[in-house]
């Protein structure tokens, strides 16, 4: 990759220049519509998108509001809370390090991280921490990349005995650095041997610690120097400094958890804690910590796209694409269960068999998305890749990323 402008100034007008649409013929009218209605129906307080086929932008949107209560209309320049989203830089740049030969994919964590060696298990139905049986095998880098590691989150499956450890000694704490978070990892059973599941994890945190650890760097000069510098991603960080502060979008969660298309939005700015993203913390969240924007976030998707210059070697991204599962092995979460059609790759999820709710378009598509509703996907059959960015809360699996994406499919598929 060739650096982009350093000058902040000149690399955001770069960026800005890089959002213009390249691509006529393409009519999204119906995928707009559907967004502004959600906006009107006090569902979304705003989405931005963009739509690319090829290198080429089809499409640029923003609907709604930046901040509802100010009346602020959404601009394409807003920064956002990408939460999940983040993991795709983690990921990019731990896959850096293995086109450099310093990782292997199939090296054991305990090469780099001494203190992850030796895992213990959780059996099957256990009821305390003691109930544990030796891993058959060491966690390995792939394991990490793929969510298959072993690793829990302790978000999602509350009443368990991993929720509880997780919890009670405090992983997610942002006052501590990714080597606290190892060091309390280290004295933690796995909640299955590794390679056999799927569950989504503090994984990408460790595989962040990785990182640290093999470059010696703080993970944060890190990606700044390998990725966001040289893709001119000037507005993604780990903090939105004084004076961008403006530009944060607001945050909202929707007025019932288990209807996420219930009119009404309360703001909740002060998530996931008081003053996030607006001051440095210790933790350098390689799962969820960077804000960004809807150029930078096209910055990184079109540094992954065939037809001009590639963050990485054409041969990692394709086996980035490729599903890193054990046969049998589909992703699934607590509250929806296993998700049968669904791999995963180095990066993203796979959607190796549509669901009635997918574009059969989306076939082979890589994807991702953060709890607030920033989402990503690269179809390398159809040629097509997207964002969409909206901030509200539990919106992973939101309704309207679903719908947009199937409009956005349907305005290509028109075209041609």
């Amino acid at each position: 990759m060739t650096n982009a402008p350093q000058n902040p100034a000149a690399a955001r007008e770069a960026a800005m220049e890089d959002m213009k649409v390249t691509a006529n013929g393409y009519d999204f009218e119906p995928a707009h519509a559907a967004m502004q209605r959600l906006v009107d129906g006090n569902i979304l307080s705003g989405v931005s998108s963009a739509v690319l086929v090829g290198r080429d932008l089809v499409d640029v949107n923003c609907a709604g509001w930046a901040d509802k209560e100010a009346q602020t209309p959404l601009r394409v320049d807003h920064i956002f809370r990408v939460f999940s989203n983040t993991r795709l830089v983690t990921s990019c740049a731990a896959l850096l390090l293995v086109e450099e030969g310093r990782l292997r994919l199939d090296d054991p964590i305990e090469k780099f991280i001494p203190q992850l060696a030796n895992r213990r298990v959780l059996r099957p139905g256990a009821a305390s921490l003691d109930e544990t049986e030796p891993a058959r095998g060491p966690i390995s880098i792939g394991h990490l990349m793929s969510h298959s590691s072993g690793l829990s989150y302790g978000f999602f499956d509350p009443g368990t005995v991993i929720f509880k450890a997780y919890n009670e000694r405090r992983v997610h704490d942002p006052r501590t650095t990714l080597a606290e978070m190892v060091d309390v990892l280290a004295d933690l059973p796995l909640i299955y041997q590794p390679g056999t599941s799927w569950e989504y994890s503090v994984a990408t945190d460790v595989l962040a610690r990785l990182v640290e650890v093999i470059s010696g760097q703080p993970f944060d000069q890190f990606i700044q120097a390998r990725i966001l510098g040289p893709l001119g991603m000037v507005d993604t960080g780990f903090v939105v400094p004084q004076k961008d502060q403006s530009r944060l979008a607001a945050y909202y969660a929707g007025a019932d958890m288990v209807d996420p298309m219930k009119p009404g939005l309360t703001r909740t700015d002060n998530a996931p804690y008081p003053g996030a993203y607006l001051r440095p913390i210790p933790r350098l969240n390689g799962g969820g910590g960077l804000v960004s924007t809807l150029p930078d976030m096209v910055a990184l998707i079109r540094s992954l796209l065939p037809g001009g210059p590639t963050l990485l070697k054409p041969e990692t991204i394709a086996l980035t694409m490729t599903n890193q599962l054990a046969d049998g092995v589909w992703m699934r979460f607590p509250v929806t269960g296993e998700l049968p059609g669904r791999g995963y790759g180095l990066a993203g999820g796979l959607i190796l068999q549509p669901s009635p709710f997918d574009h059969p378009y989306a076939a082979g598509e890589l994807y991702w998305g953060g709890i607030a509703g920033t989402q990503w996907w690269i179809s390398p059959k159809n040629n097509v890749a997207g964002v969409i960015m909206t901030q509200r809360h539990m919106s992973f699996t939101h309704p309207f990323a679903f719908e947009f994406k199937r409009l956005a499919y349907e305005a290509v598929k028109r075209a041609r």
